[in-house]
């Protein structure tokens, strides 16, 4: 399995850890000190785990909108996004808990045209208020006709938002994007026109589910 590489240092420092808590463990010759090694042990392969980057394939298509993140859709509104869209738009919101994969992934091929870091609160990531207060980046990609705002929101816990994306460049569909450190949100806005196909409570995997459909490409 490969790793985010903003995980490496992670999962390198967790496992020293864990392996100091055994050495310590085995010169005391303890065992509430071989408890604490196991727990640390526990700890490394999580964060291992969290980091993990699997590969991802699933349908593609100049149409076809696929997940950027892989969570559970916990709110779909119509809503102005005055940013990059600077119209109505439907937004879809995916919720990563902290047991997530947390690389982000471009929904859709395009230029980008937007990179936006906003600082701000970090709230419950799942809440309607986190999409303006939250610390944030957006990024807006051109697809043909169409326009696509995708926004990796910060949460309680998460305080690093990893943005691959450069104005100006060509991205494609499935392409990482980016990471979000232990548990955030993504928010995607799309074209009043597009067609969803997913409700609230799906779940859904960053480069492989798809979300929506765009018209008039």
């Amino acid at each position: 399995m490969s790793f985010a590489r903003e995980g490496i240092s992670f999962i390198v420092i967790a496992a020293l850890v864990a392996a100091s808590g055994f050495g310590v463990a085995i010169m005391r010759r303890s065992w509430p000190l071989w408890l604490v090694a196991f727990a640390l042990t526990l700890l490394a392969l999580w964060v291992a785990y969290f980091f993990r980057d699997p590969e991802r394939i699933g349908e593609r298509g100049e149409r076809l909108v696929i997940a950027p993140a892989d969570g559970k859709v916990v709110m779909i509104t119509d809503v102005d996004e005055p940013t990059f869209m600077k119209e109505p738009t439907k937004r879809i919101s995916i919720f990563m808990n902290v047991f997530n994969v947390h690389v982000n992934r471009y929904p859709v091929s395009g230029i980008v045209r937007l990179v936006e870091r906003k600082p701000g609160r970090f709230m419950n990531a799942a809440a309607e208020e986190s999409s303006l207060q939250n610390e944030q980046t957006s990024i807006g990609i051109e697809v043909g006709s169409n326009h696509i705002l995708v926004r990796q929101i910060a949460g309680l816990i998460a305080r690093r938002i990893v943005t691959d994306a450069k104005d100006g460049e060509h991205v494609e569909q499935g392409q990482r994007m980016g990471l979000i450190r232990f548990g955030s949100r993504v928010d995607v806005f799309l074209p009043a026109s597009a067609a969803l196909r997913v409700k609230v409570g799906d779940v859904t995997y960053a480069g492989a589910s798809v979300i929506a459909e765009l018209r008039g490409q």
